[in-house]
């Protein structure tokens, strides 16, 4: 099974972040493709009191996001597992604290994590950088959401490539 988690992209957070737009736009085709294949979703809220919930553009169910305090969302992730994932595929941000201490626990419980790098953000440059850096180092390996998810099809005559076709253009 195949895993994609989408970490605390709220309401309060994504605005703050360095092309916030094209960030979401990635992760709504990700989760797009995700239901198009079965996948299975987990998308985690930061302190939603606070920070508020998943942005609307993403088509997240009001109360279809698990509340977590904890910067790394490695438990709240594999505890919403209907079994264990062969790959759990992240996106979300922020890419420096949430997503690149949610790699670091997945990759410590031995799980494979593939992070849409076009699909995650931080405020800042430096620390987009040096996240992608570090999870890298840790193991994780990095692609873009359009590569993701045409591995996903493996081939042109795939039941699916037409609808994956329309999600990237």
């Amino acid at each position: 099974m195949i895993l994609v988690a989408i970490i605390d992209l709220q309401d309060r957070l994504v605005p703050a972040m360095s092309g916030s737009q094209d960030m979401v736009a990635a992760a709504g085709r990700l989760i797009a493709g995700a239901r198009e294949f079965g996948h299975g979703l987990v998308v985690t809220e930061q302190n939603p009191d606070k920070l508020g919930g998943t942005v609307p553009d993403l088509g997240v169910a009001a109360g279809g996001a698990l509340s977590k305090m904890s910067f790394d969302a490695s438990a709240e992730i594999l505890g919403a597992a209907t079994s264990d994932p062969e790959a759990v595929v992240i996106a979300g941000c922020e890419a420096h604290i949430c997503v690149r201490q949610t790699v670091r626990g997945l990759r410590a419980r031995g799980i494979r994590v593939i992070v849409a790098a076009d699909a995650i953000g931080s405020r800042k440059e430096i620390d987009y950088r040096t996240a992608v850096q570090s999870m890298q180092a840790m193991g994780a390996e990095l692609e873009t959401v359009e590569s993701i998810l045409f591995d996903w099809l493996g081939t042109a005559e795939h039941d699916s490539f037409r609808t994956i076709s329309r999600l990237i253009r």
